[in-house]
């Protein structure tokens, strides 16, 4: 199954780092959100990807046509012999196709565009910029006995602030950041049938989250997997810090690959 990650979008309310490149080209650590995604697909099983290109596209296919020597301990250039050693590099078992979907296209006409490279199979879908602890094998087998056309995974935020604990007029304690309003919301990691395409119509202003996933619902094949684990976007530069954190301190609930 074919993993489709959406990778064209400005990223504007982290412009700090999203003027100089696309928003799933922000690292973590030291290697892009996007590569974070692929490795827990890869790590499951899946290692065929279809990435969405659009603002600033010409800077994921320069990742990935140097790929080796991003990954690699280190490179020997001898400008003699005209030659160049990479040392000691990484090996991914990936294939991926990127496909320009257009600088300013929504989330759905972009999915429209890369229908020929998925033909008639099912296929994955997620944002670029948002990590989980999912489990990919569970949510595959949920979508597929739920015989519907397409599975949304559904998350439930944490609350931005800390809470207290108050009696009266007088603070009794502090109580850590909580989970949000009780509400679930779009998670991405979605497992779709071909038939999902018939939702989305050919032009540059569909958005998936619009009248695609509102149909599906309509229809009544739409369904969904609840995900209660770690889920963490990456929409500002204080969510990139936080997830910064997390991998530098070694504590990244993502990381379910061995290094």
């Amino acid at each position: 199954m074919k993993v489709i990650i959406l990778a064209g979008g400005r990223g504007t309310r982290i412009s700090e780092e999203s003027h100089l490149k696309p928003k799933p080209m922000i690292e973590i650590g030291e290697a892009p959100i996007l590569w974070h995604i692929m490795k827990t697909y890869s790590y499951y099983g899946y290692h065929d990807f279809i990435i969405c290109l659009g603002y600033k596209g010409y800077v994921i296919k320069e990742y990935f046509a140097n790929y080796y020597r991003h990954m690699s301990e280190a490179v020997t250039y001898d400008f003699i012999r005209n030659n160049v050693e990479v040392h000691k590099n990484s090996v991914e078992p990936w294939k991926v196709t990127l496909v320009e979907t257009g600088s300013n296209t929504m989330t759905g006409s972009r999915i429209k565009r890369i229908e020929p490279y998925v033909g008639n199979n099912p296929f994955m879908l997620t944002y670029g910029d948002g990590l989980a602890n999912i489990n990919i094998d569970r949510l595959v087998r949920c979508h597929k006995e739920s015989n519907k056309l397409a599975t949304i995974t559904a998350v439930q935020p944490d609350g931005r602030f800390g809470r207290l604990e108050l009696e009266g007029e007088r603070v009794t304690g502090f109580a850590e950041k909580v989970r949000g309003d009780g509400g679930w919301i779009n998670g991405g990691f979605m497992v779709c049938e071909p038939q999902v395409f018939n939702y989305i119509q050919d032009r540059d202003t569909t958005i998936l989250e619009q009248e695609p996933l509102q149909n599906l619902a309509r229809d009544g094949e739409l369904n969904v997997y609840r995900h209660e684990g770690f889920w963490q976007p990456m929409d500002t530069l204080r969510e990139k810090i936080t997830l910064d954190e997390l991998w530098e301190k070694q504590k990244a609930p993502w990381k379910v690959w061995n290094d």
